[in-house]
């Protein structure tokens, strides 16, 4: 089998990635195209980084364990399947699940860090950066963790806001920006970006 083309996929929190994600895999057949994702490699909330006022600070690449993830990907890129547990956000009522992942012609690999983090950077073929107005994101982010993660009040969500998200999106987000191969603009729709990305990537299988 021929060495995987690796698409990294980043963006600020909210941009829109996951719709996004989920329409670029839509695109190919699953024998095509995989999704690796960093959501499954945060560490175990007891061993989290906790601020001043009791926060678990998950938008730190601290949070995560991105050399698992950098090595993992690494073995896709060999040839050689792995297993992971899903992470589910703080959600009680999911029962994780235990992916396999295997190599594909396409592999998308994404998340906040994967411009940031060097060894898994290395590995990207093509890089790809969601964009969003901050007003914007904001928005979707109330609505994504108050209703989708149970993270509670707006209160608490705009204090992770301002004290977590925003400040790691300007330290490790958006200085990469200038790296990417394509920059998706997705502040009303993302079709046209999406459509130009599905057809370069058709030409790699």
């Amino acid at each position: 089998m021929q060495k995987p083309y690796f698409v990294g996929i980043t963006g600020g929190s909210a941009s829109g990635k996951t719709l996004f994600l989920n329409r670029l895999l839509e695109s190919f057949s699953t024998d095509e195209i995989c999704l690796i994702s960093q959501d499954n490699y945060y560490h175990p909330r007891e061993i989290q980084q906790v601020d001043p006022n009791g926060y678990i600070n998950f938008d730190v690449p601290e949070s995560l364990n991105l050399a698992q993830y950098a090595h993992d990907l690494k073995e896709i890129s060999e040839g050689r399947s792995f297993e992971k547990q899903e992470y589910t956000f703080n959600n009680p009522d999911i029962k994780p699940q235990i992916f396999t992942f295997k190599p594909k012609k396409i592999v998308v690999v994404e998340g906040l860090f994967v411009f940031y983090y060097k060894e898994i950077a290395e590995l990207l073929d093509l890089k790809v950066f969601v964009d969003a107005k901050q007003k914007l994101r904001l928005k979707r982010r109330i609505h994504r963790d108050a209703v989708e993660r149970g993270y509670g009040e707006e209160e608490e969500v705009l204090y992770r806001w301002d004290n977590h998200v925003e400040p790691s999106f300007q330290q490790y987000v958006k200085p990469y920006r200038k790296f990417a191969d394509i920059v998706i603009p997705n502040n009303t729709h993302f079709e046209k970006g999406l459509d130009v990305l599905v057809a370069f990537l058709r030409t790699k299988l």
